[in-house]
């Protein structure tokens, strides 16, 4: 493990939550002096005490470990706010509608920042009675290659996983999409909005 929980982090989520060093001391069964020490730098939480540590504190363990409380501020579950991950180990596509702690294959994954279609992965767009066709002209090699392709609306998320050596094509649906996704092993994230 390449990070564990500091004296800050315990101490500034300790103070969001409102709670003074005795109150999370009581909730944990360990003294005050305990708490004190690793807000100090003089001690870390045991092992064992990392679950209870994130529960009292309303906060999942590996956000805990990163010093970050992800709160997903989408309340509303509006689509066009979705975001992707991808496990650089497995391949594993992971879709959440706002801010998450997402993990796979024991570690964490990043949201993907989309950048603007470009000349090597320009989305083209025709439309086909009551769908479109999307097409991204990309090598799809087994090394390099389109993973997959999606289309977002305000009412849901149409999703194709892609293959090496395929196309990198697929037809979609076209009512009231408002962004479409391309997702390149190699480069990440491109976006082209309609």
């Amino acid at each position: 493990m390449d990070r564990y929980v500091t004296g800050d982090v315990v101490r500034r989520l300790r103070e969001g939550k409102k709670l003074t060093q005795e109150e999370l001391a009581e909730r944990l069964f360990v003294s005050s002096k305990t708490v004190s020490k690793w807000e100090t730098g003089k001690g870390f939480p045991d092992i064992g005490l990392l679950e209870p540590l994130a529960k009292a504190l309303d906060i999942s363990v590996i956000e805990l470990l990163s010093g970050e409380d992800i709160r997903n501020r989408n309340r509303s579950s509006n689509m066009m706010k979705s975001k992707f991950c991808v496990c650089p180990i497995c391949g594993n596509v992971i879709q959440s509608i706002g801010e998450a702690v997402v993990s796979c294959c024991g570690i964490t994954l990043p949201s993907l920042e989309p950048e603007a279609a470009d000349e090597d992965h320009g989305i083209q767009v025709s439309n086909v009675e009551d769908e479109i066709f999307v097409s991204v002209h990309h090598p799809m090699t087994r090394e390099h290659y389109i993973s997959f392709l999606a289309a977002v609306s305000d009412m849901g998320i149409q999703f194709v996983k892609l293959y090496p050596e395929g196309n990198a094509e697929a037809r979609f649906k076209k009512y009231r999409i408002k962004t479409l996704y391309a997702y390149c092993n190699r480069h990440g994230l491109f976006q082209l909005k309609l």
